[in-house]
């Protein structure tokens, strides 16, 4: 008990510090709330880690649906407390969101599908997508684009990270028509929140020894905004004297991970390149079905995919790709400290790649989803599982 307590202590101190670097600390966080929860009445396993899980739209139900076999599979101890929220399915609400929330808030870890925005303005501007990331403050999305061992692309062994402010920029929610015929929709930059992400990166860097940092922008536009990201990333730099400091225009940056991503190490963006880079460099590594990505706030975390998309085509035709969604859970794992299911589960996920036997259309295999789950399980076995 008392080693618990001084987990929490060093948690909430690391929380309380001004410094986003301290997202890392969110793993004791985890284990220590749920050890304190043992009896919880969503907790139905003794001793499980208490996880909020949203499928979302399009085939994340059929992905979730893989990782809870996954994990079964593998005697993960996770219970997941499972929470459906969509615009497109009629399972959205004030009511919802809440729920999804506060079960968040509880749990402080979550595993989510994509929640489709739908084209269609109904009212209300900001997606439940972005309001549930403004709740929570999930300002850091992180994606790691690296190859996979046995397939085969344009560029081979990448390894490259983007990291992503998502809580402002062009996602701010703020259009209105000023005139007829005349749409106004505003950027907005902040000083706080530019230096948090540069910080957060930064940090990143460091703790997992990376070299080089290059903040993306379109200064040589807009000077003023997208300039005061880029000054902010200059002065957090300047505290960072053994990471290599670069900075590169958008649509530069674009041409240079097409013709040469080796180039590149850690790369810092506001919100909307970020999200054009997230799914151009998982394109350089096969797609969107394999890239993991994670958010973070100073409390919570939360693992998805990192190129986000519904597959909407897909669904109920047992052909998406479980790749990414299994490697953000066994990702989700190593943050609640579980490296031995989460490195039984990443290996096994990788090995049926490195085979080559089994694989999903997307990576240009005739495999359905249920043989490349069925694949995985039997690559647990020499873990015992």
């Amino acid at each position: 008990m008392a080693a618990l307590n001084s987990v929490r202590w060093l948690t909430r101190a690391l929380v309380a510090a001004p410094s986003p670097g301290a997202w890392r600390g969110l793993a004791t966080s985890a284990v220590s709330r749920s050890a304190s929860r043992g009896q919880a009445e969503d907790v139905k396993v003794e001793g499980a880690f208490p996880v909020t899980m949203v499928p979302g739209d399009g085939v994340g139900p059929e992905l979730m649906h893989a990782v809870k076999e996954v994990f079964k599979a593998a005697s993960v101890p996770v219970e997941f407390e499972e929470h459906y929220l969509s615009e497109v399915q009629n399972m959205a609400s004030e009511e919802k969101l809440e729920q999804v929330l506060n079960s968040m808030k509880e749990n402080k870890v979550a595993l989510i599908g994509k929640i489709h925005t739908p084209m269609e303005y109904k009212g209300d501007l900001t997606s439940y997508d972005m309001r549930l990331r403004r709740k929570l403050d999930l300002f850091a999305n992180v994606v790691h684009v690296k190859s996979l061992s046995g397939y085969k692309t344009r560029h081979n062994n990448l390894d490259l990270v983007i990291i992503r402010e998502q809580t402002e920029g062009e996602y701010s929610s703020l259009e209105h028509e000023s005139a007829k015929g005349v749409i106004e929709c505003l950027k907005i930059i902040t000083r706080t929140k530019s230096q948090r992400i540069a910080k957060f990166a930064f940090d990143y860097a460091t703790k997992k020894g990376r070299n080089k940092v290059t903040a993306v922008h379109k200064a040589n536009i807009m000077k003023l905004g997208d300039g005061l990201f880029l000054q902010c990333c200059e002065e957090i730099a300047e505290l960072y004297p053994k990471i290599k400091f670069e900075t590169m225009i958008i649509d530069n940056c674009c041409m240079q991970l097409v013709q040469n991503p080796y180039q590149f190490d850690v790369l810092v963006m506001p919100n909307l390149y970020g999200n054009i880079i997230d799914n151009l460099a998982a394109g350089l590594v096969g797609g969107a079905g394999v890239v993991p990505g994670e958010s973070y706030s100073a409390e919570y975390a939360v693992f998805e995919m990192g190129a986000r998309h519904p597959f909407a085509q897909a669904v109920g035709r047992n052909i998406a790709n479980p790749t990414a969604m299994l490697l953000s859970a066994s990702n989700m794992l190593r943050h609640l400290n579980l490296e031995y299911h989460s490195n039984m589960i990443a290996d096994a996920v990788k090995k049926v790649i490195k085979v080559g036997k089994v694989r999903t259309r997307d990576m240009g295999g005739y495999s359905t989803t249920t043989d490349f789950i069925q694949s995985v399980i039997g690559h647990l076995h020499p873990y015992g599982g």
